[in-house]
């Protein structure tokens, strides 16, 4: 596994690919998210060989990226997005970026468990088929904190086990994306992840949580930088993720306030720089 860059996970505008290369590599990220609709642009105008050339000259991976598809929406933009999908599944295969990532809410006040389950199954598998035939993986990622599902009238998915059981019921490219975050605040473990096979984790986040404050009481949009605190057990989840053979990106996702009101992206890069070769130097 290696550290990568998703600029927008912390606060970080890059406005075009070179900028992205530039900024992984300036400071020391092996990795970096792409955008897949420039990238198919880029593949459809210059060609695949120019825009992996862009990679491979500045020693960078092409990570993952972000699933392009209004699933939760209406059947008429799922079906859109379903028929744009494979054109950029293909570009981001022929530049060799195969992790593709998104989140499930874990609650819904229009359907209960089964009914919100089946849903997701519907909506995903031709999602997850279309990707796998240009050599894909999906990761979901389950939202774990308690303060959000009490807003609303019926629980769904929103821990490591739940996630797991769907994504079986999805396709077999099917897997997690796995946020030490949500791990802790669904109450899970890294001894948890220790369990996993290789395949069950596509992409990861890693951050922290304040200290002081219960389980079930943290909020979701107020989190710290990965190994802040020690809330968190990062030690152990990297640990954990080493011991199953994971070889994907870690990407820092802190939704920290202060780290927005750094003077610029040169600061942001270099704070999230400095946390990620932290946590990572604890490594066995």
């Amino acid at each position: 596994m290696y550290i990568a860059l998703s600029p927008g996970c912390v606060g970080v505008r890059s406005e075009n690919l070179a900028g992205r290369i530039a900024a992984a590599k300036n400071y020391g990220f092996a990795g970096v998210d792409i955008d897949i609709n420039e990238i198919a642009t880029l593949v459809d105008t210059q060609g695949a060989d120019s825009v992996r050339a862009q990679f491979e000259e500045a020693e960078v991976i092409a990570c993952g990226w972000g699933l392009p598809v209004a699933w939760s929406g209406s059947e008429e933009d799922w079906k859109r997005d379903l028929l744009a999908l494979p054109r950029l599944a293909k570009a981001a295969a022929e530049i060799g970026c195969f992790r593709v990532a998104t989140w499930i809410m874990p609650c819904s006040n229009d359907r209960a468990f089964d009914e919100n389950l089946a849903f997701h199954i519907e909506r995903f598998k031709p999602i997850a088929e279309i990707l796998g035939e240009h050599g894909h993986r999906l990761g979901l990622e389950f939202i774990g904190p308690k303060t959000i599902r009490n807003n609303f009238k019926y629980s769904f998915v929103h821990d490591m086990p739940g996630m797991l059981d769907m994504t079986s019921k999805i396709g077999d490219n099917v897997g997690l994306l796995l946020d030490c975050w949500h791990l802790y605040t669904s109450h899970g473990r890294a001894s948890d992840v220790a369990k996993l096979e290789e395949t069950d984790v596509v992409y990861v986040h890693v951050n922290d949580a304040p200290a002081g404050i219960a389980i079930d009481e943290q909020q979701d949009n107020v989190r710290c930088m990965p190994g802040e605190t020690g809330v968190i057990d990062i030690a152990g989840f990297l640990d954990a993720l080493k011991s199953i053979g994971y070889s994907g990106p870690v990407i820092a996702e802190p939704f920290k306030k202060e780290l927005g009101d750094l003077p610029d992206d040169a600061a942001r890069l270099q704070a999230t720089a400095d946390s990620m070769k932290k946590i990572f130097s604890t490594l066995s």
